[in-house]
């Protein structure tokens, strides 16, 4: 498992998605105290944890009075 500041992460965060992808567990560091462990999603896990966190979202978020547009209104050019 490998240990990164945060900094770090931020600035090298493409090359730390690569390793992750490849099974590499990343401990992220804030003022040296560990605050994030990133690591790989388990193959069709992605869509279930992105739907989890979707219906978290819609059942706290108040319903919006928005007017109803035609067709025409949606797409107009």
């Amino acid at each position: 498992m490998k240990t990164i500041s945060a900094g770090e992460a931020n600035r090298h965060f493409s090359a730390l998605l690569r390793d992750v992808s490849q099974g590499e567990q990343v401990v992220i560091l804030s003022r040296g105290k560990s605050v994030a462990t990133m690591r790989a999603v388990s193959a069709g896990q992605g869509h279930l944890v992105a739907r989890r966190a979707l219906l978290q979202r819609l059942q706290i978020q108040t319903p919006q009075n928005l007017p109803h547009w035609t067709r025409e209104e949606l797409y107009a050019r």
